[in-house]
């Protein structure tokens, strides 16, 4: 039971953070009002840091 409720909110603390990174650098091009980083690497980054932080929460539950 408590390891599908890590993995309910792991993944929905992922997702939301991957939405807020990709929103913050996106906000960050249209103050500027060129690329401060392209679309590739947004995506790359909202996708890559959550999914890691998510290792390493499981590795850490894991572990108690």
């Amino acid at each position: 039971m408590k390891t599908k409720i890590f993995w309910i909110f792991g993944i929905l603390q992922s997702l939301s953070l991957g939405f807020i990174i990709f929103l913050l650098f996106r906000s960050l091009n249209l103050i500027k009002g060129d690329c401060v980083i392209g679309l590739d690497t947004q995506i790359v980054l909202s996708v890559v840091f959550p999914l890691f932080l998510l290792l390493v929460e499981y590795i850490i539950y894991t572990k108690k």
